[in-house]
């Protein structure tokens, strides 16, 4: 059924007043796919704009990470939140810094993969992360905030070792699995749902491996079997 100009109005009189700017794609859903378009502002709602585990500054430093990384022009009114939760030029400097290091991540991996009996007393994740902190050293992002923020990152940018050492690094330094989760879910709105699963296999290999000590809610989820790509019956 096609919608009336007054209803299609309307619907963008909405979007703006709640976010304060309008993009193309909210008129073609209102113009056209009225069910989505309300499914959309649902979850666009449940991740941008509701209070959950991260406090508004730590959010939008996530926000500020996961754009930069991935050389993300869309997304400016988040610059905008940043400044209006705290953010000042000093973390915006160490939060590119942060996702300019994450780029790096695949040498990294490729030494992890091809060279590490070479360097055993260079452990490869150490390396990286150690790396990230001294170029962080001074600035008003700590370790714990930057695991998270590079949770972000990787899961956006499908890096998954880098994703799989960060993640590691966060429980070592008691970072709460809930801002872990938020972390990694804000990569859906940029990048997609995949990008979401696979972050979580990672996060569900590692809960596995014994290398890290979930909570019980996160151990329930580990041991549940069968999770998982559909395998075709033979």
């Amino acid at each position: 059924m096609d919608r009336s100009p007054d209803d299609v109005r309307h619907a963008l009189e909405q979007i703006r007043a709640a976010r304060g700017f309008v993009l193309p794609h909210h008129g073609a859903m209102a113009a056209a796919l009225p069910e989505l378009h309300q499914s959309y502002e649902a979850m666009y709602r449940a991740l941008t704009l509701e209070q959950r585990h991260l406090a508004p500054l730590e959010k939008e430093v996530v926000w500020l990470a996961i754009l930069a990384g991935c050389d993300e022009p869309v997304g400016t009114h988040h610059l905008h939140k940043f400044r209006q939760a705290g953010g000042d030029d000093a973390l915006a400097a160490a939060v590119f810094r942060l996702a300019g290091w994450a780029a790096g991540s695949a040498r990294y991996a490729c030494i992890a993969t091809h060279w590490q009996a070479q360097f055993p007393d260079l452990p490869a994740a150490r390396e990286y992360l150690q790396g990230c902190d001294a170029l962080l050293q001074g600035t008003p992002l700590s370790p714990s905030l930057a695991r998270i923020a590079l949770i972000g990152v990787h899961t956006a940018c499908e890096e998954m070792w880098g994703l799989g050492a960060a993640l590691e690094s966060a429980y070592a330094l008691g970072v709460e699995e809930p801002l872990m989760a938020e972390a990694m879910s804000l990569a859906i709105w940029p990048r997609g749902v995949n990008r979401f699963v696979k972050a979580t296999s990672a996060w569900l290999d590692l809960l596995r491996s014994g290398r890290v000590t979930p909570s019980p809610s996160f151990r329930a989820w580990a041991d549940v079997a069968g999770q998982g790509a559909f395998k075709t019956p033979v």
